[in-house]
């Protein structure tokens, strides 16, 4: 199948890429930067540089590739992850309103007959159970600027889920880990978490749903050719920060994460990260499994922190 892969310069295009090429498909990325074109060739993909921003020039690209299959990856992320800054989320909230519609629409142009679009697993309104299935309600009414990401990724997935005229899926991808992430050794939460800036709050009872980027990236091949609708790609273990915390801590070298009371964290953080840290949901990758014949190579993040941090899964070594 012919695929492009629009945002395939991000974190998750090193494994995304070579697993599209393994599976027999030809892989064509979109990337911003011209330095950038020539890593996706390494990967195995024909890199084309376009601003997603830019709704023409993306029409153009798109029709000129004439993909039979179009996975939306566009993501525009801080390098430093942090949750007080008001305008965290705006670049990538701005790719994701305007890019990933324009992506679709040129999509339905060019004839693609699937539209596979990433999201996020942690979007979940903080209510009743705390590890929720696909069909629990979006937290579009969450605190700025979260709520308006929320927001946005909502509308998205009913465009994509909703065309008749394109098999649209939708990955809700859970907390990326490996190299080029957050949670890379060396990235912003390690950075933090070494600096005892990444506190365990309350009785610690905020849910985190992990998924290793060659998990990731597994789910989305599996997705080129089978399911529709929206599905958690996640890993077998939901937990609360109490649990994974220390456990990350440990991984990275770093001493254990403090302590502080919820009132403190809306006192010197945020109510929003208050919030956050306390009330966010866990996800199921039930649907996932049964549906896309899928399963994690690392099913918990006990095993993928200490073994995968910074590359992928050891051969071998988790499956079975």
């Amino acid at each position: 199948m012919r695929v492009l892969v629009a945002g395939a310069s991000g974190a998750i295009g090193r494994f995304l890429i070579p697993q599209l090429v393994d599976a027999g498909h030809e892989v064509l990325g979109t990337t911003r930067r011209h330095d950038k074109a020539g890593a996706l060739a390494e990967l195995g993909a024909r890199g084309i540089v376009v601003d997603a921003l830019d709704r023409e020039a993306l029409r153009r690209a798109v029709l000129d590739a004439a993909p039979e299959a179009v996975v939306d990856q566009l993501t525009s992320l801080p390098r430093d992850y942090d949750l007080r800054n008001p305008n965290l989320y705006d670049a990538n909230d701005e790719v994701r309103a305007k890019g990933t519609p324009a992506l679709h629409e040129a999509a339905r142009e060019a004839g693609a007959r699937r539209f596979v679009m990433q999201s996020i697993a942690f979007l979940y309104a903080p209510e009743g159970d705390w590890v929720k299935a696909e069909d629990s309600r979006p937290w579009v009414d969450a605190p700025m600027p979260f709520g308006r990401g929320v927001g946005i990724l909502h509308r998205n997935e009913q465009r994509v889920v909703g065309d008749a005229a394109v098999e649209g899926v939708v990955l809700r991808y859970g907390w990326f880990y490996g190299p080029g992430t957050y949670f890379a050794s060396d990235g912003s939460i390690a950075a933090q978490v070494r600096a005892r800036r990444f506190p365990i709050v309350g009785k610690g009872q905020g849910m985190s749903s992990f998924v290793h980027l060659h998990d990731a990236a597994s789910a989305t091949v599996a997705a080129l050719e089978r399911g529709r609708g929206i599905y958690n790609v996640v890993d077998d273990d939901p937990a609360p920060a109490r649990e994974w915390l220390p456990v990350y801590a440990r991984a990275i070298g770093a001493k254990p994460p403090r302590r502080i009371p919820t009132w403190l964290a809306r006192l010197f953080a945020s109510g929003t990260v208050a919030r956050m840290a306390t009330e966010v949901r866990g996800a199921s990758n039930a649907k996932a499994k049964s549906e896309l014949g899928w399963q994690p190579v690392l099913p918990t993040w006990r095993d993928g922190f200490t073994t995968a941090l910074d590359g992928g899964p050891v051969a071998g070594r988790h499956e079975g």
